[in-house]
């Protein structure tokens, strides 16, 4: 099975939180952030959405920082995807 995003929707794949800090320190549970990142796997078309305009400004393989609350968790084929609004996406990553 794929996901097809449709109108201004965008499928990431959350990226994994740091087990390990740059110095070397391991991380317990509580002090990992949970990382508002992740990698855009599919893109819906845009279009006119409410009577906007919308282009859509990210494509695969771009990664991304979006909003922590954002979006809706799906588990396709045992694999977790989260699919948000474009507007939810922050900044993309280079």
């Amino acid at each position: 099975m794929k996901l097809v995003p449709l109108d201004d929707k965008v499928v990431l794949k959350k990226i994994q939180a740091e087990e390990t800090t740059k110095s070397g320190i391991v991380l317990t549970g509580q002090d990992k952030e949970k990382p508002a990142q992740g990698e855009v796997i599919a893109v819906g078309p845009g279009g006119v959405i409410d009577g906007k305009e919308v282009k859509m400004q990210v494509k695969a393989g771009d990664k991304v920082v979006y909003s922590k609350y954002a979006g809706t968790e799906v588990e396709l084929d045992g694999e977790k995807f989260l699919i948000v609004k474009q507007g939810d996406i922050l900044a993309i990553m280079k």
